[in-house]
């Protein structure tokens, strides 16, 4: 059954960070000619997805939030899930963007229409949106990656991911598996082991845990941020350039991670005081590998009479039961999957047709993922990624990242209006000397070099994830648009 048809400047898939940023920016400008598609009810991307008990951001929420519009009443110093929902949804709300989102619509693909230099997006409603730029705002961590475990569709217990909480399930009483020990699962674990039963913890690889004591931001504080503008933006500076000050250990210069490293060590030695429950969290890759996790509740949590830390990996899953790789076999009410998300093939689901037909996601299964400073593509006119690939960050703010993305993307839309053109496309040359450069400063890199494999990585072991280097020097190669560097079809 067919459709309607809408037609705009610019379509912006995806309402988290990247999709309302875009819009708000647009509106700033007094452009109205945009549509937001989201896939769900509610606007918030991740933060309306990852519901589990503990959610929090691991950025503090003065710089996890946009430069142009602080939020001076965070209650915490790295606040939880609600807040930035909360924050997000006010967003939305402020510049009256609602009107132009069109909810319960999700992407199935699109196609460039060379002749008339518009994009065609389809949907699964049947509905065709017809655009002459196309932003991407679905970012990496949305597309839940579920193990294929043996006999895994077997069991007649509750699953679910850790995304996709089920809030129904009381896990009171219960013996409960938790599969993977990553960022969700460090958050979680400790929020449900004084409910459980029993909780039984499949390891692959221990994380670096470094002591996290979050603590409150006290109302007369929140009244003097929201007061003094300057005392705001100093407490954003002064987060800002202290997680800035990582880069150069992330990036070549290893032994100024070792006091980190060092941190990480006493807070396990320190908690953990049986030797061979020691050895199994002791990780044995270089701190920043993987991604740093922080927590004062995550050690004390598996030191729990009620908690075993499994490292034998997963032999089988039975209907009500978990064989380790050693063979022993224990009964199991719930399996909880912390497992995290698809993030370099999570862009498979991007099915954009360029130009000749070409299908963006077989080039990049094909040659890899390949962009120019992770927002546009050779071959796809008009289109921009925001946290596409290589923008991600292992020691600072994404949303910095992604503002600057922003910036860049509606300076290249403005450049192309300003040429009376219909159409910019970067030029090949262009997108493969940024991706021999980024590749060769990922070798130097901690994620590397340290002896790791991370979801950093795809499945030929290449980093398609992180931005090598400061963000001050991403700020600076995406400051201004060179127009050089594309091609420009005429209107």
């Amino acid at each position: 059954m067919g459709g309607e048809v809408h037609r705009c400047r610019v379509l912006v898939i995806g309402t988290g960070f990247s999709g309302l940023g875009t819009a708000i920016q647009l509106r700033k400008r007094g452009r109205d000619d945009f549509i937001l598609l989201e896939k769900a009810r509610e606007v918030g991307g991740t933060w309306r997805e990852n519901t589990y008990p503990g959610c929090a951001c691991d950025v503090p929420s003065h710089l996890y939030s946009f430069s142009f519009e602080p939020n001076p009443d965070w209650t915490r110093m790295w606040s939880g899930q609600e807040e930035i929902f909360d924050y997000l949804r006010g967003l939305a709300d402020k510049y009256d963007l609602r009107r132009n989102i069109h909810f319960g619509r999700t992407m199935t693909g699109g196609h460039w229409d060379a002749e008339r230099q518009r994009w065609h997006v389809h949907t699964e409603s049947g509905d065709e949106y017809v655009a002459q730029f196309v932003v991407s705002g679905i970012g990496a961590l949305h597309i839940p990656n579920v193990p294929d475990l043996p006999g895994a569709d077997t069991f007649e217990g509750t699953e679910f991911h850790s995304a996709q909480w089920n809030h129904d399930y009381d896990l009171r009483g219960k013996k409960v598996a938790v599969i993977g020990t990553g960022a969700s699962a460090v958050q979680f674990v400790p929020e449900i082991v004084g409910d459980v039963a029993e909780l039984q913890l499949y390891q692959r690889t221990p994380p670096w845990v470094i002591p996290g004591l979050n603590f409150g931001i006290p109302p007369e504080a929140r009244r003097l941020l929201g007061r003094v503008p300057l005392a705001r933006r100093m407490v954003r500076a002064a987060v800002y350039w202290t997680y800035e000050s990582l880069a150069l250990g992330f990036n070549g210069h290893s032994r100024l991670m070792r006091p980190i490293e060092s941190a990480a060590r006493k807070n396990l030695n320190r908690t953990v005081t049986d030797p061979e429950l020691r050895r199994k969290l002791t990780p044995s890759y270089r701190i920043g590998c993987k991604r740093i996790l922080g927590s004062d509740v995550y050690y004390p949590a598996l030191i729990s009479p009620k908690t075993v830390v499994i490292t034998e990996g997963i032999a089988e899953v039975r209907p009500h039961s978990i064989v380790a790789g050693d063979g022993a076999e224990r009964a199991v009410d719930a399996i909880i999957y912390a497992t995290g998300f698809h993030v370099t093939d999570g862009f498979d689901n991007v099915d954009l047709t360029g130009v000749e037909g070409r299908r963006l996601a077989d080039e990049w299964e094909e040659h890899g993922i390949r962009t120019h400073l992770g927002i546009t593509v050779a071959g796809y006119p008009n289109a921009f990624f925001l946290f596409g690939p290589n923008t991600g960050l292992g020691h600072n703010s994404v949303v910095f990242m992604i503002e600057s993305q922003i910036r860049y993307a509606l300076e290249l839309m403005d450049l192309v209006d300003r040429r009376g053109a219909d159409s910019a496309a970067v030029r090949p040359a262009v997108q493969s000397r940024f991706n021999t450069d980024i590749q060769r400063k990922l070798a130097k890199g901690v994620w590397s070099t340290g002896g790791c494999v991370s979801w950093y990585l795809d499945s030929h072991g290449v980093n398609r994830t992180i931005w090598p280097g400061s963000t001050v020097r991403y700020w600076r190669r995406t400051r201004s648009v060179e127009p050089a560097d594309f091609e420009f079809t005429p209107g």
